[in-house]
């Protein structure tokens, strides 16, 4: 045509370009260049798409950053250091000079500043400031459950000049703010405020932005309450047990003793049915010292109390006193105990009355669960810079699926004593904590008819840390 007008099925080329550019925002690409060309319908459409591209971005951004806190609290950070994040890293895409963070405690009477970050040169407002919750606007918020937004804070100051906080962070030179209640497992836990140095920041706010940040911390903060009373109450288990168990095993003791003189006929003579009963009563004693000394040792070990005196110990010589020690225990029993270790085992630095007691307890519990006219053999050998002690058996074996309990404190397999003996179920979970305080490990494996073999591993050298306590001392 001679007025140069387009003819019909031609196509802005714009219209090709504003299509890649779409596609490219699809795949996360917000920086494609869209030009605009003259002001027409379609030149107002790219403009459209510049400003959608922006906003994107924004999202985009806001979206990777909230994912970054969701893991942070997922993998248990501590509070003040996810704090320090949000204030560090979110300025890209919320507002603020300042960031508070308070908790209410005494049953919701008081709000008490716990974290605070602000660009002022001056802090008002900081951790330990408090305020009675009756008769506070936060009251009012809380109830509400939605965020507050001042964009004056000075004008708000002198229609509330009572308030206190307000007055504070007016002198930090903030003039809005925006406060959002920190509510978790449907419970409000406290509040989080940004505030600005300019008015209206928060004007045209995303709210849920704010909010949903708000939302990820009250997560860590009740994780961290919860975390806080399991230890509280451990450490209150431990204390009870400790104080129980050292009480007890005064009284135990003397009643052993007693036992023990009247069987010697010390007395006199001790006859037939009286001394049946005497023996019943030591047994007895025998069994309770040695539940309440591993209750000792457990309260010990749980509160990080289990002191090792370590030295330097023939290994070759204490397996053959170990072995002594509890041949006569298996002939009673029918069962015969074999050492099966090289003579040439090297020296190795250990506590040796913990780990004769690990020692003692894998025996006595081979014998307990095997059957009379069996096989017990304990052993021994270096590998690299370690040494491997076993005691296996010919006993009952273990079913697979409940291996798992072995080592755990009070866990019972099915398996049963062949003679009734007693157990406690903390015997295998004292045992492991000790190999483990020497920096060693220790194993079960088992199969159902054929025994069992217990095997725990010790560095030559004692634990890590006391080596390198040791290098530092010297």
């Amino acid at each position: 045509m001679a007025d140069g007008s387009k003819k019909p099925g031609d196509m802005d080329p714009r219209i090709l370009v504003y299509r890649s550019a779409a596609l490219a925002m699809q795949d996360g690409d917000f920086q494609v260049e869209v030009p605009i060309g003259k002001e027409d319908d379609i030149g107002l459409l790219g403009k459209e798409l510049r400003e959608l591209g922006k906003s994107l971005e924004k999202k985009f951004e806001e979206i990777n950053m909230l994912t970054r806190v969701t893991e942070e609290v997922n993998a248990g950070l501590i509070l003040d250091e996810v704090l320090d994040h949000v204030f560090n890293s979110f300025r890209p895409i919320i507002p603020y000079n300042r960031i508070g963070f308070s908790l209410l405690e005494d049953e919701g009477r008081v709000v008490r500043a716990r974290w605070a970050r602000s660009d002022s040169p001056v802090m008002k407002i900081t951790g330990g400031y408090e305020a009675e919750m009756q008769g506070s606007s936060l009251r009012k918020i809380m109830q509400s459950g939605q965020p507050r937004i001042l964009n004056d804070l000075q004008t708000y100051l002198e229609v509330h000049p009572d308030s206190d906080s307000t007055r504070r962070i007016v002198e930090e030179g903030m003039k809005s703010s925006l406060t959002c209640p920190l509510i978790a497992m449907s419970k409000p836990i406290g509040f989080m405020f940004f505030s600005s140095f300019e008015k209206n920041t928060y004007e045209n706010a995303h709210v849920e932005v704010f909010k949903q940040i708000a939302g990820q911390l009250a997560v860590i903060v009740e994780k961290s309450r919860l975390y806080q009373q399991l230890v509280d109450l451990n450490e209150l288990k431990n204390k009870f047990l400790g104080i129980a168990a050292h009480d007890l095993r005064n009284p135990i003791g003397i009643i052993k003793g007693f036992t023990e003189i009247l069987l010697q006929d010390m007395l006199g003579e001790i006859r037939g049915q009286q001394r049946e009963f005497i023996e019943k009563i030591r047994k007895a004693s025998n069994t309770m010292l040695n539940l309440v000394n591993d209750l000792l040792d457990v309260s010990a070990i749980e509160a990080g109390r289990l002191d090792l005196h370590l030295q330097d110990v023939d290994l070759s010589s204490f397996l053959k006193e170990c072995h002594e020690s509890n041949r006569l225990l298996a002939q009673n029993k029918s069962i015969e105990l074999k050492l099966d270790c090289p003579g040439n085992l090297p020296n190795i630095k250990m506590d040796m009355d913990r780990i004769n007691q690990v020692v003692n307890n894998l025996i006595t519990n081979a014998i307990k669960f095997s059957h009379p006219e069996t096989v017990i053999t304990m052993g021994a050998e270096r590998k690299g810079e370690k040494v491997h002690v076993w005691v296996k058996d010919q006993g009952q074996g273990i079913p697979p699926d409940e291996i798992p309990k072995v080592f755990a404190e009070f866990g019972k397999t099915s398996v049963r004593p062949t003679a009734g003996e007693k157990s406690t179920g903390l015997g295998l979970a004292i045992c492991k904590r000790m190999i483990e305080a020497h920096g060693g490990a220790i194993r079960v494996e088992s199969k159902v008819g054929e025994g069992s073999i217990f095997t725990f591993q010790l560095p030559l050298h004692g634990p890590e840390s006391t080596m390198e306590e040791s290098s530092r001392e010297s």
